[in-house]
């Protein structure tokens, strides 16, 4: 079912809500759509579109905030296993095609200040940053319902872009006064782009990507937060709610109990997709949070491929009465699994919808859209 955009705010800021919210935020990992037709799924249920998923549309605020420019990407190699190309950066990037719908980098541009000065003019702002036709279309777009999202730049995701995370991770204390000017530098431009912006519009949800974390925890902590990332979420969070937005959402792999208030702390209330594998628990992060945090997905992806009474266990703890009083999308916690059965997935589905008090599927309802934005 599609949600309303004033729907979804209002379930995402828990306010009232007539019904709990069903989504797929990822869709499935490369090569499961194989699995699955061999299994006898049907071509909907192959494209996600016979689960009739919830989701709401969205539209871009019609600004750009990241990397402008840079270099022309170019294919040094294509086989049948890999790509390897120059992304705009100037990185080497390698992408493997039978398990991978993202590139890894196997080199970085940025060591030094020197280096990072090579680059700065592809993070300043510029007033061509801002596409005018596109915040029109989506004001209009907003006025029937779809949620205008706005991107900024991760605080640890630029600079781990830049360096690596490794480098990254150093760079606060060999040389801070290199993470500073890159992250005030996508903190200027983020400001001066949506001012602009939000003078004509209003931003539904401010979003970031950052991937931080692994299983044993963030790769930055509370200090380096306070330092460096949090005022600049904070700078850009109470200019676009000053002017009308409701939701801050960080999308971040791994554990990040250790820093999920100090992020709460500097204006993030949204978050996803909340790992269980990394040790990310949604049940008591909605009871230590409450209201603070809303969340989308949290369930164990990797339980799909146990018995039917695990899924069963994972659905009844997950989806209990605590976690349906708003402020969530229920989902799985990232990309569905190969080796996932189909009829597995029907069942957790299926059973997914009793819970919460769904209608059960039907054939004259389909859709799909991705959640994770």
């Amino acid at each position: 079912m599609r949600f309303s955009r004033e729907a979804y705010i209002e379930l995402m800021t828990f306010g009232h809500t007539d019904r709990q919210m069903f989504v797929e935020l990822f869709g499935p990992l490369v090569g499961l759509e194989s699995e699955w037709e061999a299994q006898g799924a049907s071509p909907d249920e192959i494209n996600l579109t016979a689960f009739d998923w919830d989701f709401v549309t969205t539209v871009n605020c019609g600004g750009n905030t990241g990397i402008r420019g840079g270099y022309e990407p170019t294919i040094v190699e294509n086989t049948d296993e890999y790509i390897i190309r120059k992304d705009e950066l100037g990185r080497t990037t390698k992408l493997v095609k039978a398990t991978a719908t993202i590139p890894l980098p196997l080199d970085y541009p940025v060591k030094n200040m020197d280096d990072w000065l090579k680059l700065k003019h592809l993070y300043v702002f510029h007033e061509d940053r801002i596409d005018w036709d596109l915040v029109e279309l989506a004001k209009k777009q907003q006025s029937n319902g779809s949620l205008v999202v706005a991107y900024i730049p991760g605080g640890f995701d630029t600079a781990r872009e830049l360096m690596g995370a490794e480098n990254a991770c150093l760079c606060y204390y060999e040389q801070p006064e290199l993470m500073h000017d890159v992250i005030n530098t996508i903190k200027d431009t983020s400001v001066k782009v949506l001012e602009r912006i939000t003078d004509k519009l209003v931003i539904d949800q401010l979003s970031v990507h950052e991937d931080l974390a692994g299983k044993t925890g963030p790769m930055i902590g509370p200090k380096q937060i306070v330092e460096f990332v949090g005022p600049y979420f904070r700078t850009i969070s109470e200019l676009v709610s000053a002017r009308g937005t409701r939701i801050f959402d960080m999308d971040t792999d791994g554990n990040v109990d250790s820093v999920l208030q100090t992020f709460i702390d500097y204006g993030l209330n949204s978050m996803h997709p909340f790992e269980p594998a990394a040790g990310m628990d949604i049940v008591k992060v909605r009871q230590q949070y409450g209201g603070k945090l809303a969340m989308r997905g949290g369930i164990d992806k990797h339980v799909l491929r146990k018995s039917k009474a695990e899924i069963r266990d994972e659905l009844e703890y997950k989806l209990q009465p605590l976690m349906q009083e708003g402020g969530i999308a229920f989902g799985l916690d990232h990309r569905i699994p190969n080796g996932t059965p189909i009829e597995n997935y029907r069942y957790y589905v299926d059973l997914s919808r009793e819970i919460l008090g769904l209608q059960p599927r039907s054939a004259n309802r389909k859709g799909w859209q991705r959640m994770a934005f």
